[in-house]
């Protein structure tokens, strides 16, 4: 239902515009977050250490601004107006006593009990203003001082790394010239407090690195064990449930998925093992029956059903109990393609072989060899000319499988990786007819941590991509 004006809060044109501008908040918000999101980094260890690390640097900045605001810009003005108020007693001293044999006694009052020197120059113009300092507390509070308390033209030098403040200060027949140890007139320590934050944050940092690096190498154990597990090779040796309670619950709740994953795995080939044992002494009894039956012409056909039969039963039991159970190692692309070319010279079918990146990819060899077999079979089988272009890189093996033969529908292409599901152009048969080519392809793909999709190809007919991390 529709928002009027009178319902939304305070009603009317004013009304509206707060509501507009209400309702903007979250999505200024959320598009700002986003933003800030594509730069965060990605890595848990890199996320970890900004959080530690940013509240540190936050914190010690808002130290240093109130610390500077408020300790080290009050001393530096305090110990300002003591100086300055030293130099306007001097001045004082000298408007009292102008004959020149006192100047002696006031310069040496000034140096005992002021730490100030002073000498009295002959009337001239005071130097040209210098350079003003980017960042100095020191100039704006002498300055402010000598301003406030003396009200004479004064010049001023605190540009520099020298320990000494020269102020000159023009009086009525002279110029009084006073150089003040910086110290004096500036909180001249206070780097001493930086550098010890500074340096405590340092050290806090080098403790809490190797703890964070601790608690967060279970996590990424355990992510290895499982991205392991997912592409069908063994768990590392040496990983077991560890870190902080949360991480070891985790850890264990994965092995056991893992083991209950491979009893139902064990399991199925065990039933399958028995199942197919069984069927295969009915199927030899079929056998010698056929054969003791005498009559060759009426015995052909069901002793071909029974060959088609035991071949299926022999095709998913390999699969079932020999892929299941292999190791990963090493397989060579560059071998098994040459293979392939001999292969379509033999078929009398047009081959193209393309090879990019590292020719050997760990994976389980015989499954991954039967994985190829059945999806280039296919395209030998229904194709004169077949593309066959591998590409390996970044830890990721990508084999595509062109071909010019009759193809599949694009709403039949799910369909056929359904075992013993058969297309009337038959591109789902493996080479027993079986109907498992691309059911058996698919499962060995996911085995490994990849998949297996079609698509239309360039040639005209069907494109098989295969990716399996490798």
């Amino acid at each position: 239902m529709a928002t009027t004006d009178m319902e939304r809060p305070g009603g009317g044109r004013l009304g509206t515009r707060m509501w507009r501008a209400l309702t903007a908040v979250p999505r200024s918000w959320n598009r700002f977050w986003r933003r800030v999101s594509i730069y965060m980094p990605k890595r848990l260890y890199a996320r970890s250490l900004l959080i530690v690390i940013t509240p540190m640097i936050l914190l010690q900045s808002v130290v240093a601004f109130v610390f500077m605001e408020r300790h080290w810009q009050t001393v530096t003005v305090r110990l300002s107006q003591a100086v300055t108020r030293d130099i306007a007693g001097i001045i004082d001293l000298l408007d009292t006593f102008p004959q020149p044999e006192s100047y002696a006694q006031i310069i040496r009052i000034a140096q005992e009990r002021m730490s100030l020197k002073i000498d009295l120059l002959p009337a001239e113009p005071l130097p040209p203003p210098g350079p003003k300092p980017f960042f100095s507390i020191l100039d704006q509070a002498l300055s402010s001082e000598i301003r406030k308390q003396i009200n004479r033209p004064f010049w001023l030098d605190t540009v520099g790394n020298s320990n000494i403040v020269e102020v000159r200060v023009q009086l009525d027949d002279k110029v009084l010239r006073v150089f003040v140890r910086r110290s004096q007139a500036y909180a001249s320590n206070t780097h001493i407090f930086l550098l010890w934050m500074v340096g405590t944050s340092l050290v806090l940092l080098m403790i809490a690195i190797p703890f964070l690096r601790n608690q967060i190498r279970p996590i990424l154990q355990l992510t290895e064990a499982a991205e392991s597990f997912g592409k069908g090779r063994p768990m590392p040796v040496n990983f077991r449930p560890r870190g902080a309670e949360e991480v070891r619950r985790a850890g264990f709740a994965f092995i056991q998925m893992r083991e209950r994953i491979e009893r139902q795995i064990e399991q199925r080939t065990a039933m399958l093992t028995g199942v197919s044992h069984d069927l295969r002494t009915i199927l030899t009894r079929f056998k010698l029956q056929l054969a003791l039956s005498g009559s060759k012409v009426d015995t052909e056909a069901l002793s071909q059903d029974v060959d088609d039969m035991q071949s299926m039963l022999e095709a998913y039991l390999a699969f079932a109990r020999g892929e299941a159970s292999e190791d990963p190692g090493r397989f060579d692309l560059a071998t098994y393609l040459d293979r392939l070319g001999d292969e379509a010279k033999l078929r009398k079918r047009k081959l193209k072989i393309t090879l990019v990146g590292e020719p050997e990819v760990h994976v389980r060899p015989n499954a991954f060899n039967r994985l190829l077999q059945n999806v280039v079979g296919n395209a030998f089988r229904y194709a004169k000319e077949v593309e066959v272009k591998a590409v390996h890189d970044r830890g990721m093996l990508v084999v595509m499988v062109d071909d010019n033969g009759p193809g599949i529908p694009e709403e039949k292409r799910e369909e056929v990786f359904k075992p013993f599901y058969r297309l009337d152009e038959a591109r789902n048969l493996d080479s027993t007819g079986t109907g498992l080519g691309l059911a058996v392809a698919r499962d060995i793909a996911r085995s490994h941590g990849g998949d297996i999709k079609l698509s239309d190809s360039p040639l005209g007919g069907l494109r098989a991509m295969i990716r399996v991390p490798a």
